[in-house]
């Protein structure tokens, strides 16, 4: 059931835009279930959770950490981490820099920015991006890979509002790819269950979706 939710999802998206399934929350069993036709990129939130999980399922698993991150939980989760989604401050790129130094890895990033009216989201502002771009700090972060953007819109109904929040990533994300000029800066991650056909109309190539796929928390 879950895996061909998951299957139909897919179809929907296209071969462009990769399925981040987000199993916070959830049983590890569900997760088995949602892998037996080869998904292998699920998402969590918590750092805990997100260990536990790596550590009892199986190894080709590729973890996305989509919430919120704070410095000192990073080294839990850099020897295996596939992509942090939540990178919202330079203290927290250069703890992540660190944190990949002692583990020998290259840590792939998404620059999240704060897109929503909402004050309590996270995220850069494009200034200061522009600014740690500017000042060459980014080339400094050398077991740092950033890989592209992430952003959430408000949480509303109202569909106009969510697309000119997503149009506004979208825009930030080709100014920082045009400046960056760098192949790897490729991801556009924006879109959950509620809004992902938004996101996707909007240039979104990476979706974060869980109750669609798992059902509500």
């Amino acid at each position: 059931m879950i895996s061909a939710k998951i299957d139909a999802i897919k179809a929907d998206l296209g071969e462009a835009v990769t399925l981040i399934a987000v199993s916070k929350t959830k049983p590890k069993e569900m997760i088995i279930e949602a892998m037996q036709n080869g998904h292998v990129d699920f998402g969590e939130n918590k750092v805990q959770e997100l260990v536990d999980k790596h550590e009892s399922l199986p190894k080709d698993i590729r973890w996305h950490m989509i919430g919120h991150l704070q410095r000192n939980k990073v080294k839990y989760i850099a020897p295996f981490v596939h992509l942090i989604h939540g990178v919202d401050s330079e203290r927290l790129l250069n703890e992540i820099n660190k944190q990949g130094l002692r583990n020998n890895r290259v840590i792939n990033c998404l620059l999240q920015f704060h897109i929503a009216e909402e004050t309590s989201k996270f995220g850069f502002s494009l200034e200061e991006v522009k600014s740690i771009i500017a000042q060459n700090k980014l080339q400094e972060l050398t077991n740092v890979c950033i890989k592209g953007v992430m952003g959430m819109a408000t949480f509303t109904d109202n569909k106009n509002q969510i697309e000119t929040e997503f149009k506004k990533l979208a825009s930030y994300y080709n100014e920082i790819k045009e400046t960056m000029g760098t192949e790897t800066f490729k991801v556009i991650s924006m879109g959950m269950s509620g809004d992902f056909k938004i996101a996707v109309d909007n240039g979104s190539n990476m979706v974060r979706i869980g109750s669609t796929i798992f059902g509500p928390r």
